[in-house]
Formats: structure tokens, C-alpha cells, sequence
């Protein structure tokens, strides 16, 4: 299986048995949500999955999810309500309440999300479940009134969204620092930050970590129209992304949350970055035992698209069906793989440009096809190397071999790699990749590899990817 799955930790999974399991099943990355915990109540948990690492000898990865600035209105006097269509309520500072008492006032106390409000735009509460609109703007940035779009229960400290609207809002709060801070320290090996607009949040999460003097994959979640809007910049910095389909379904029209994921997974792989897709895959299997024919199609055709890897959250952290979820994904995997292998009819090529690595990298590709090779063998010290291979979509599951410890942490989000630590005893980096290849027994004898490597000449200042060889076995 060439797709990674990422499951959720939880009260569901939350044991050695369960996590060795999903392992088994082709799990390379477990997710601590940062919105319910703690980097501490994690450490035990960590523990347990370091000791499926080692059991196993996989690489694992562990991601924290930061959780990002909470948006919830505040107390509902009186709530619940029971809201009809095309009925009026009230939106505002809670101090000015008082000015608007013959309908339901919705209290939000931060005053930058109801900054730039303006009649006409959509407001969304309940995950979307109650949807208005701005029909008056009665004191501009501290009270409106909307109208109803359909009906609900109102209730009070709600999630609320400003569908298309800049919020002006840090995506890194105060508690996202604190709980970088304990990633950090228990060990995990990526983060991922919520409500993210633009690459300076992104940045801000970077310098953060620099100054603990380590380097962590960051990951951007997007799940905001400024987002969808700003991915070039956001892929230029940010180390992968991940379409959160459930924020990015509220902010978005639904019937364009399909589309939109398409592109950014193409703007993923163009950029050479790994691309997440989330939310809801396997939702029924949280009760059922299998999933329904239309989530079984919605992972084939992630997969499809060119997605690295696939999310399961209340699946595994909370079903009752955890590593049965994971298993069907790598079904449908195994199913799907080779007939999208075969729609792409090879490896992807390159634009035309001055980029030598990138035709260094589809080279390797083309020449593993014509001998029918088993596998892509490439050394690279930070995984640059391999992760522009991989982004040529080979149909060879790529080795990648690294000195580096804290390379295989960020090449487990990347489709169809298996990251190795190498002996760095070993001087020169093409013996690295035949000394491994010998001594492998899954490399069969009788077979021509694909090896990719960087053998430095005097011309070159710094060593980088410049040799493919054709090496029989």
C-alpha cells in the first residue's frame, strides 16, 4: 500500500493492542488532538507507541494537532431557542445586549470577528446547522441583526463561522504556544495548526520551534477560504497541508468542497509537499462494522486524486471498530492504486524548466518502469531528493535512506515511501544504498534496482543528487 493512513488516538485506541493493530493495517501516523488535552496526558500514550515502534520496526510518526483560536459565542439568555426560517436575532458585543431585547442576542465577546461584518454576508452556527444572514448593521463591529436561513435550536457557546469573511484572528493562540512547547518536550514528531489564512501563520509556528533549537514538520490546515485563496504562498512554506473538510465545508459552499480538494492536492504535489485529506472517510464504522458504499468511494477517490495520506478522527479515537477502519482503507487502497497507476500510464512529467533534480528524479522513474524494477532506492540526508521523486508518482514503493533521525518522522506523510536510517559509517552514500540492498532479503536476486544518490565532484561546492544507477542484484 503507496497511500498513508493517519488515525487518531483516543479512548478507543489508546492502548498498545489497538495501536500495533492499526500499525499492522498500514497506519504510519498517529494524531494527538490538542483540543481536549495536553502535551503531558500524552506522554504516557507516546510511550506506548514508541514501544510499537520498536516491536514492529516501523517508523511511526506523532502528530500533535494544535487546536488553534476556539470561535464560540458566548451565553444565549434563555437558551435554547427555537429558531424558524426567515426570523431575526441579534449579534453583538454581550456589553450593548441591552440594546437589543425583542429578539435573541448572540453574545461574542472577541471584537476582531465582528470587525469588516457587512449586510449580505453569511454567518454559520452548530457546524453549520443554523445559517443567517447580515440584513442590518445597527452599530458597525458591535451589533447586527440577521435573518434566519433555515430553522434550529439555538443554544448557548456554539462554534460560529464567518463563511468567506477575513477573520482577523492569530491562528497561533497562547495555548497553541504552550502545547508546542510540550510537543516538544514528550517527543512528537510533526505538528499540525489549525485556522490557518496565510504563510506568515505558518511562520509564526516555525520561528516558535527554531527557538527550542529543533526542527519539526509543520503542517497547514485548511479549513478557511482565505486558505483555499492564499495555497501557493501557504505551500511555499508550510511543510504539507491538510483539506479539513469539515471547517473547509462551513466556510465553503458544500458543492464545492470536492473541487477544491482536487486542486489542492494537484497544488500539493506540484510544490512537493504531502497532502492530508480529513473528515469523515469512515464516519459510520464509529457504530458500524463496515462503511457505507459512498465512504468507500470518497477514499478511492481521494486516493485518486493523488492524495499522500487519509485521516480517520472519531473512527479510531472514539469507534468502536478502530483497526477495522484502518483495514478497509488499506483495501480500498490495494484496490485503487494500481488502476490509478495505470490512469496516470506512467510517471508524471515535468513542466519545462531549468530544475535538474526534478528530471534527475522522473529519469529514475522512467528507466525503473523500462526494466520493470521492484523499488526506487534514494539517499538524502533531509528527504528533499525523495520527495521530488515521489512527486512524479512512481509505481515503485521508494526506499529512501537518511543518516538523519528526524527525516523519517516527515517522510511517512509522503505517498509510497518507506524511510529508512542508514549507517552513516559508511562514507559514501551510494555504498550506503548497495550495502542495504544486499543485505535486505525483501529485495529479491535476479533483478535490476533504481539507485539515486549524491556522489560529490570537483566542481560541486556542496553535495547534492546528481547519479542514478542501474544496479543488479
Amino acid at each position: 500500500m503507496r497511500t498513508k493512513v493517519i488515525a487518531t488516538l483516543g479512548p478507543a485506541s489508546g492502548n498498545v493492542e489497538t495501536i500495533r493493530k492499526m500499525v499492522l493495517n498500514g497506519v504510519r501516523i498517529l494524531r494527538l488532538n490538542f483540543s481536549h488535552s495536553d502535551a503531558e496526558s500524552f506522554r504516557p500514550l507516546i510511550a506506548k507507541i514508541r514501544q510499537v515502534e520498536e516491536d514492529l520496526n516501523i517508523p511511526l510518526t506523532v502528530m500533535g494537532d494544535l487546536c488553534g483560536p476556539k470561535i464560540r459565542i458566548g451565553v444565549v439568555d434563555g437558551a435554547p431557542h427555537e429558531i424558524n426560517a426567515h426570523s431575526d436575532v441579534y449579534l453583538g458585543l454581550p456589553e450593548i445586549a441591552g440594546k437589543a431585547t425583542d429578539r435573541p442576542f448572540i453574545p461574542l465577546d472577541q471584537t476582531e470577528l465582528l470587525q469588516g461584518l457587512e449586510d449580505g454576508m453569511e454567518v454559520s452556527l452548530s457546524d453549520g446547522m443554523l445559517q443567517f444572514k447580515v440584513t442590518e448593521t445597527i452599530e458597525k463591529d458591535k451589533l447586527y441583526r440577521l435573518e434566519a436561513q433555515n430553522g434550529g435550536l439555538l443554544s448557548s457557546r456554539k462554534g460560529i463561522t464567518f463563511p468567506g469573511k477575513n477573520i482577523a484572528l492569530a491562528a497561533f493562540t497562547d495555548k497553541d504556544r504552550v502545547d508546542l512547547t510540550g510537543c516538544i518536550d514528550i517527543g512528537v514528531d510533526a505538528v499540525a495548526m489549525s485556522f490557518v489564512q496565510t504563510a506568515s501563520d505558518v511562520e509564526d509556528v516555525q520561528a516558535e520551534i527554531a527557538k527550542r533549537g529543533v526542527w519539526l514538520p509543520v503542517i497547514a490546515k485548511i479549513e478557511r477560504q482565505n486558505a483555499v485563496d492564499n495555497i501557493e504562498d501557504i505551500l511555499k512554506v508550510a511543510d504539507g497541508i491538510m483539506v479539513a473538510r469539515g471547517d473547509l465545508g462551513l466556510e465553503c459552499k458544500l458543492s464545492a468542497v470536492p473541487v477544491i480538494q482536487k486542486k489542492l492536492i494537484r497544488a500539493a504535489r506540484h510544490a512537493q509537499k504531502p497532502v492530508i485529506v480529513a473528515t469523515q472517510m469512515m464516519l459510520s464504522m464509529v457504530k458500524n462494522p463496515i462503511p457505507t458504499r459512498a465512504e468507500a468511494n470518497d477514499v478511492a477517490n481521494a486516493i485518486m486524486d493523488g492524495a499522500d495520506c487519509c485521516m480517520l478522527s472519531e473512527e479510531t479515537a472514539i469507534g468502536d471498530y478502530p483497526a477495522e477502519a484502518v483495514g478497509y482503507i488499506r483495501e480500498i487502497a490495494e484496490g485503487t492504486e494500481p488502476y490509478y497507476l495505470r490512469r496516470i500510464d506512467g510517471p508524471y512529467k515535468p513542466k519545462k524548466e531549468i530544475n535538474p533534480i526534478k528530471y534527475l528524479s522522473y529519469s529514475a522513474c522512467l528507466l525503473a518502469d523500462n526494466i520493470d524494477s521492484p523499488a526506487i532506492l534514494c539517499h538524502s540526508s533531509s528527504g528533499a531528493s525523495a520527495r521530488v521523486i515521489c512527486s512524479r508518482r512512481p509505481e515503485q514503493q521508494i526506499y529512501c535512506l537518511t543518516p538523519d533521525k528526524s527525516v523519517p518522522g516527515y517522510l511517512n506523510f509522503f505517498w509510497g515511501m518507506i524511510p529508512v536510517v542508514t549507517d552513516s559509517t559508511v562514507p559514501d552514500h551510494r555504498k550506503r544504498l548497495e550495502t542495504y540492498l544486499e543485505g535486505n532479503k525483501d529485495f529479491p536476486r535476479g533483478k535490476g534496482y533504481i539507485l539515486v544518490s549524491g556522489q560529490p565532484t570537483p566542481g560541486q561546492t556542496e553535495s547534492k543528487t546528481n547519479e542514478i544507477k542501474l544496479y543488479y542484484k
